[in-house]
């Protein structure tokens, strides 16, 4: 083990998948939370979405990230404590780490194994960083393990993951990111923004099929982790822009009508039947300033990319 990683459970008590799936299955609309997306292959599945052409997300952010980081260093300083929720393989804070010079880094994922491997590698790259890793549902809390140094916070949350909350959700994340970098804290966000429905619809149906594999992954977890009876192969990926609702849905699909039995439950399925699986929704700047300011942040700067495909966003609390 590296000298300058730590790690730390505080994943807490919350929803199991068991429970989840459950309650999710048994409702009008059948849903299970996207959160429960992310096991091992679940995470790996990602990482491989984020290297494909269509899913402009990450490349975008990333170029604007390399472009700008010497004006964020400048506007936020160095020597933050540095957390990122969701950091998965922490492939873009190392964007910053050399510009930020943080007295400290917390990554944050639910899914500890993954998280144990990327923060090792990390440490290895970055010597001189230290690495207090969490085991966090950063849905549910966002918990700073005690032997962070003290001093002023910066959160960093890239790849527009705060739109897989609905508005009310997403309001209650920023509040508690709030809570969690204090009076004078920062916020470096990325922020995905509405724009033609071609692109979206695209960047959530790749050609080599990845995005349909990471949605039906979870039926697999359901099987093998619960014992469920299912065939995973009853149902597809579908998703789609809702222009009106302003965000992508990713839903499976019943391909039959069938029974999925689970412990002495039965959930029935009609055929063309939607299992609703994930949001993601898009927001213009000054609808997400707006939403912003009303949970305690002012906006110093964001950043558009000329095709207008994508924002960063650096808050401050107040």
């Amino acid at each position: 083990m590296m000298e300058n990683v730590t790690f730390h459970d505080h994943k807490p008590e919350s929803l199991s998948l068991y429970d989840a799936v459950v309650q999710g299955l048994s409702k009008r609309q059948k849903s299970i939370p996207p959160k429960f997306f992310y096991d091992k292959r679940g995470s790996e599945l990602f990482d491989q979405i984020c290297q494909q052409p269509e899913y402009y997300l990450p490349t975008v952010e990333r170029l604007m990230l390399d472009q700008y980081v010497a004006e964020i260093a400048d506007l936020a300083g160095q020597g933050r404590v540095l957390i990122e929720p969701g950091a998965g393989s922490a492939s873009k804070v190392r964007l910053l780490l050399d510009a930020l010079q943080p007295s400290a880094f917390v990554p944050m994922d639910i899914s500890f194994e993954y998280l144990k491997t990327s923060a090792t590698e990390l440490a290895e790259e970055y010597p001189w960083l230290s690495i207090r890793a969490a085991c966090v549902d950063y849905t549910h809390s966002l918990p700073v393990p005690e032997n962070v140094p003290v001093g002023p916070r910066l959160l960093f949350f890239p790849g527009s993951s705060l739109g897989n909350f609905n508005k009310q959700e997403a309001c209650k994340f920023l509040r508690l990111v709030h809570t969690t970098v204090g009076s004078g804290g920062m916020l470096l966000i990325g922020v995905d923004t509405k724009k033609n429905y071609g692109v979206l619809n695209a960047a959530y149906n790749d050609a080599a099929g990845l995005t349909a594999k990471f949605n039906l992954n979870l039926l697999y977890r359901v099987q093998n982790e619960l014992k469920a009876d299912l065939n995973p192969d009853n149902f597809a990926h579908k998703a789609f822009y809702n222009t009106e609702a302003g965000r992508i849905e990713m839903h499976l699909i019943s391909k039959l009508k069938h029974t999925l039995r689970l412990d002495g439950h039965e959930f029935k399925f009609e055929e063309g039947e939607y299992l609703h699986t994930e949001n993601s929704y898009k927001y213009s700047p000054e609808e997400f300033i707006s939403m912003a300011a009303m949970n305690g942040f002012k906006s110093l700067r964001y950043w558009v990319d000329d095709q207008g495909l994508f924002a960063i966003y650096l808050l401050q609390s107040e």
